[in-house]
């Protein structure tokens, strides 16, 4: 599977509630209202479930940007 960043800017959108123009590379965890820890641990849900992978709990913590999660997600996907 590929990775695309539509399909990542798309899970952003919806799981935080924001338009698709704030999802940018350097969009950061706690930096805006809508990316809390709730919203965090859907972000991570929904991407497992995209992706079909399970995300280590040191990468869950370190995906503190929208650049790093899109990283992180490649780095997995490819693992399979």
């Amino acid at each position: 599977m590929v990775v695309d960043d539509k399909d990542m800017r798309q899970i952003f959108t919806e799981e935080l509630d924001i338009s698709e123009d704030r999802v940018v590379a350097t969009l950061e965890y706690n930096t805006v209202p809508e990316w809390d820890s709730i919203a965090h641990m859907r972000l991570v849900a929904a991407l497992e479930d995209k992706f079909d992978i399970m995300i280590d709990i040191d990468d869950v913590i370190e995906m503190s940007t929208f650049a790093i999660a899109c990283d992180t997600v490649k780095k997995y996907v490819s693992e399979n």
